[in-house]
């Protein structure tokens, strides 16, 4: 009930009556009071006036089921919503959640990971109210195979849900990474669980740092946050629906094909690496060329310095920018 109360409540910006909140919820008067009396613990500021009703007029910078079921928007994704002050890592919640049957639009969101985790086994900082740590389930009919696509649907799901929401042009450094003017303020993890040839469940996690202040000294000179690209502080919840919002659309974009057909252009305009020189650490040798772009598979194309094109399957290497671009 308090999650129908605040999405009243942020929908009206002047009063809404006692009457109307119990006849559109179904519920006495008291409940009502009950509920609002428990949002105002939870830092929210009610103005209550006699004959007038109640008006919200200051939100906190909470993940709280009520505070996210007012504002997300999407049809699926998060319809099952698990919101917790601290975890071990959002990724092995979902995972944990997928593995006892939960369907596909789970979503965990945390205040805090205790063992955040990045890609090749990094750690990923999580401190609380410091940005957005949060893992969905998703269980496509696929080949196991086109599953690695799914990171560069959650990259182009980032950037413009943080364009929608806080109107900060963000792009992506290929496979997934979202970043600012060069510097990263979004890692993306996927892990898979088949069975044979087919995928039991996907778990994409997905980290943004929003009010990140400070970092590790090493990570000064690539690492961001929206806050500091802004210069203002954010609440981390409109976020959060804008991006499950966009993820709904280029995930079904997706479906359609099983590959990259329906968004390769598009992803392509949000590529930071396009048209850049790379270099790719390859184990089988580094080398130079200009990034062209994706492929339907999402492979990075690549222009070496002979003149020939090289495919670049995400997972496989690294590719970086030279002179310190992205």
């Amino acid at each position: 009930m308090k999650a129908e109360i605040l999405k009243l409540l942020k929908a009206t910006p002047d009063f809404v009556s006692g009457q109307q909140l119990c006849e559109g919820l179904g519920v006495s008067r008291t409940a009502v009071w009950k509920a609002i009396r428990q949002l105002e613990e939870e830092g929210y500021v009610i103005e209550a006036v006699r004959n007038k009703g109640y008006r919200l007029t200051s939100s906190p910078d909470v993940l709280t089921a009520p505070e996210l079921k007012s504002v997300l928007t999407s049809r699926w994704l998060g319809g099952e919503l698990t919101c917790l002050y601290e975890t071990d890592s959002t990724n092995n919640q979902a995972r944990r959640l997928a593995e006892e049957g939960a369907p596909e639009g789970t979503m965990v969101v945390a205040d805090c990971q205790t063992a955040g985790k990045g890609r090749r086994g990094r750690n990923w900082a999580s401190p609380h109210g410091a940005g957005i740590w949060m893992s969905f389930v998703l269980r496509p009919a696929l080949a196991p195979v086109q599953a690695s696509m799914l990171t560069l649907v959650a990259g182009m799901a980032v950037v413009s849900g943080i364009r929608q929401a806080v109107g900060l042009e963000s792009m992506i450094k290929w496979p997934n990474d979202a970043v600012v003017r060069g510097k990263k303020i979004c890692g993306i993890l996927t892990e898979m669980s088949t069975e044979e040839d087919s995928i039991r469940h996907v778990v994409v996690g997905i980290g943004i740092n929003v009010n990140t202040k400070d970092f590790p000294e090493e990570l000064t000179p690539t690492a961001t946050s929206l806050s500091l690209e802004l210069g203002r502080p954010l609440k981390r919840a409109p976020v959060i629906a804008a991006v499950a919002e966009q993820f709904e659309t280029y995930y079904g974009r997706f479906l359609k094909k099983g590959d990259m057909t329906e968004l390769m252009e598009e992803y392509n305009r949000m590529l930071a690496n396009r048209d850049r020189e790379v270099c790719v650490l390859d184990p089988a040798g580094t080398y130079r060329g200009t990034a062209l772009g994706i492929d339907r598979e999402g492979s990075l194309l690549v222009k070496k310095e002979d003149g020939s094109l090289a495919s670049v399957i995400s997972g496989e290497v690294s590719v970086r920018g030279i002179y310190g671009y992205v």
